[in-house]
C-alpha cells in the first residue's frame, strides 16, 4: 500500500473486485483503491490484505485516536453484508447526504454506483454526550431523504449496537384539552399535599378523566399538573408545558415512574390497550449514550417507544431513540 493525503492507496489485484462487489474505498482511476485507515483495517482482518507495515496499527492509532472505534463500526456493518461508503467518499459518487453524516450504508442486494442509500449512518461512544438537538436536526434532515437514520453504539468492550433514530409525533384519539375544563376545575377547593401537588375535595362530575387521579375524598393532582392547572402563564415549567401539549394531542399521560421516565401516555382510553409511548422530562433525561441505551432497551423489552421532547419555536417536538427490527440489527461478531 502507499500513503495517500486522504488514506492508504491498495494497488493489488483484488483492488478492483472490493469495490465492485463490496463497494470499499474508492475507484482512484487506474491507480488502484483509495481506503481509510479504518478500511484498512477492515480489509486486514476481513479480506486478508496486508498491513502498509509491521508497526502500522501503532502509528495509525496515534494519527487518529477513534481508529479502533471506528473500524470496529464498519466491522459491524459490513459482516452482514452491507456495503457502506464513509462521507469523505460519498460526494464522488454524487450522493447527497447531511453534513454531519459519517457514512451511508446500502443493504447487500445494492450498490452505489447503481442505488440511493437507504440509510445515513452516526456512530457514538457509549460514553459520548446525548446532544440531543443535534441528533434531531440530522434525524430530520435525514427523513427528508427518505433515509433511515442509523446510529452506532460502541462500549468499553469495542462492542457496538445499533439504534434508530426518528422524529415522532405522537397522537390519540381521546378529545384534546379543552381550556374551558382546566378552568373548571381550577374553582374547585383544594388542599396542598407535602409532595407538591394538590387534593382536590370535589371530584363529582369531573369533567377529564385523563386529569388527575381518583380518591375517595376527591381528585389526587400531581405536582407537574398542579403546576399546569395553578401556576402563571410565565411561573410554568418545562413539565407542565410538556404535559399540557401531550394533553392536547389527545393522549393519557400517567406516570411512568415503573418505566424509568415521566410519563407513559396512552393513545386510547385507559383499558383499551399498552401506553404505547414513554416521555422523559429532559431535566431526567440520560446525558449520554449509555443512558439512553438503557432507557431505549428497557421501553423495547416492554413494548413501548421512549420519546425525549424538545423545544423548537415555541412547539414540542419528540426524538425517538429504537432498537431496530431482528434483521436490522448490527453488531461486530463476538470476539474471545
Amino acid at each position: 500500500m502507499e500513503k495517500h493525503a486522504e488514506g492508504w492507496i491498495y494497488s493489488g489485484q483484488a483492488s478492483d473486485r472490493l469495490w465492485a462487489k463490496s463497494a470499499i474505498g474508492r475507484p482512484l482511476s487506474n491507480s488502484g483503491l483509495l481506503l481509510s485507515s479504518a478500511e484498512v483495517i477492515f480489509c486486514h482482518e476481513h479480506r486478508h490484505l496486508e498491513l502498509p507495515y509491521s508497526e502500522w496499527i501503532v502509528d495509525a492509532v496515534s494519527d487518529d485516536l477513534n481508529l479502533l472505534d471506528e473500524a470496529v463500526v464498519i466491522e459491524a456493518l459490513r459482516v452482514p453484508g452491507n456495503k457502506v461508503v464513509l462521507n469523505a467518499n460519498l460526494k464522488h459518487l454524487g450522493a447527497d447526504y447531511s453534513t454531519t453524516t459519517w457514512a451511508a450504508r446500502w443493504p447487500s442486494d445494492k450498490h452505489p454506483r447503481d442505488e440511493d442509500p437507504i440509510a445515513e449512518v452516526r456512530w457514538f461512544h457509549a460514553s459520548s454526550e446525548l446532544d440531543v438537538e443535534d441528533l434531531y436536526n440530522w434525524t430530520d434532515e435525514v427523513s427528508l431523504r427518505n433515509r433511515i437514520a442509523e446510529v452506532m453504539i460502541v462500549d468499553d468492550e469495542s462492542s457496538v449496537v445499533s439504534y434508530r433514530v426518528s422524529t415522532i409525533t405522537p397522537s390519540g384519539e381521546i378529545t384534546g384539552l379543552q381550556d374551558s375544563v382546566l378552568e373548571q376545575i381550577r374553582g374547585r377547593e383544594f388542599k396542598p399535599l407535602a409532595n407538591g401537588g394538590v387534593l382536590i375535595l370535589n371530584g363529582k362530575d369531573w369533567p377529564d378523566e385523563r386529569i388527575g387521579i381518583p380518591h375517595p375524598n376527591g381528585r389526587i393532582i400531581d405536582s407537574i399538573c398542579a403546576q399546569m392547572l395553578y401556576a402563571d402563564e410565565e411561573d410554568n415549567t418545562i413539565g407542565s408545558s410538556i404535559l399540557y401539549d401531550l394533553l392536547s394531542r389527545g393522549l393519557h399521560p400517567r406516570p411512568g415512574f415503573k418505566y424509568g421516565t415521566r410519563w407513559r401516555c396512552y393513545d386510547k382510553p385507559l383499558g383499551e390497550e399498552h401506553a404505547p409511548w414513554l416521555v422523559v422530562h429532559p431535566a431526567e433525561a440520560p446525558r449520554d449514550w449509555e443512558g439512553a441505551c438503557l432507557a431505549s432497551r428497557l421501553a423495547a423489552g416492554v413494548g413501548k417507544t421512549w420519546l425525549h421532547p424538545l423545544l423548537f419555536d415555541e412547539s414540542w417536538q419528540y426524538l425517538s431513540i429504537s432498537r431496530p427490527p431482528a434483521d436490522s440489527r448490527w453488531s461486530n461478531p463476538n470476539r474471545r
